[in-house]
């Protein structure tokens, strides 16, 4: 497909090299990350025609927005989810997905770890005592990562950077992925891996002790983790999601941390993000306050702003990933 003259709108910001090398390659690059959703509605006030898009999470690109939008060739979506692009009807209409997983894996597999450290070594609360002037060494006594089995649900790109980086500590390693080909409830045993075993769901459930989330937000997903599955484990376990917000049920998770059956819990996001990512919308009823409170006064609980992948290396990084699928130099 010939890349000249194209027209890419831009809908959010991101590292420039991205339309340095598509300018580079005769594309024509706009701003576009004041538009609105009802502007692409009315793609034809537009100065320029939408032939392709770059974005990240700010607008939803739904069948009725694409089906206004009827030169678009391509889609951009700078990161890795993409719920917010209804990708059967850009298949239907013959538009081009890409995304750039690739591009912050690592940074996701390293906070993953950084997190999990954190909860076993208690270093907030080891942080907060020191500042309230109190020395407290029994209270802070940690657990060692080599002697626990850390079970990773989704094992793509995010799942596997993570098994990456926990190599060097020792521990066990398993890993379910119901979409992967032999890592299903009986799995199959696929080509040997470094770093994991391919368990099915009950194995991950009766060995684990850190349980990671690395799965997409879709239908099947959201609410995924509630009262049901955390009583599934055999043990107690620490819960770690830096995936999507709307996969756990916050209020389970809450009840599941007061009667023991989570131990910690580790979130970079939370179901109360907005579709954006950008914030927290979701706290308009007064349920939704009240579990977000009690979440923000636990413990037992870790949180950060859904920063996982948000890395000074990871925002080139993602530009460079789009730019070399776009122009079709990315490696097979």
């Amino acid at each position: 497909m010939g890349h000249e003259a194209t027209h890419v709108w831009f809908l959010d910001t991101v590292h420039p090299v991205l339309a340095q090398r598509l300018t580079a390659a005769g594309m024509r690059c706009h701003d576009g990350t004041r538009l609105t959703r009802e502007d692409l509605l009315h793609a034809q006030n537009l100065p320029h025609p939408v032939e392709a898009l770059v974005l990240r999470s700010r607008l939803l690109l739904d069948a009725a927005t694409l089906e206004a939008l009827p030169k678009l060739r391509w889609i951009a979506r700078s990161g890795s989810g993409l719920e917010n692009i209804d990708l059967e009807a850009a298949r239907a209409r013959g538009v081009v997905v890409h995304n750039s997983p690739e591009g912050n894996r690592v940074a996701v597999g390293e906070h993953t770890v950084g997190m999990l450290l954190a909860l076993l070594n208690h270093f907030r609360s080891g942080d907060a005592s020191i500042r309230n002037r109190q020395w407290q060494r029994e209270a802070h006594r940690g657990r060692e990562l080599q002697s626990l089995t850390v079970g990773i649900c989704g094992y793509g790109h995010m799942g596997s950077a993570f098994a990456e980086r926990l190599a060097g500590f020792g521990c066990r390693v398993v890993a379910y992925d119901k979409y992967l080909p032999g890592w299903g409830d009986a799995p199959t045993a696929p080509r040997p891996l470094p770093h994991v075993e391919p368990v099915g769901e009950a194995e991950l459930r009766r060995h684990a002790d850190v349980v990671s989330l690395h799965l997409p937000w879709t239908a099947e997903t959201r609410g995924l983790v509630n009262d049901a599955w955390l009583a599934g484990f055999e043990r107690s376990v620490i819960l770690l999601n830096t995936s999507r917000g709307p996969i756990v049920d916050t209020a389970a998770l809450l009840r599941a941390l007061d009667d023991g059956r989570v131990v910690q819990a580790g979130l970079d996001v939370l179901e109360f993000e907005g579709r954006s990512l950008e914030g927290l919308d979701g706290l308009s009823d007064v349920a939704s306050r009240q579990t977000f409170e009690a979440l923000l006064a636990h413990p037992r609980v870790l949180l950060t702003p859904h920063v996982a992948g948000w890395t000074h290396e990871s925002l080139v990084k993602l530009s460079t990933v789009l730019a070399d699928k776009i122009l079709g130099t990315a490696s097979a």
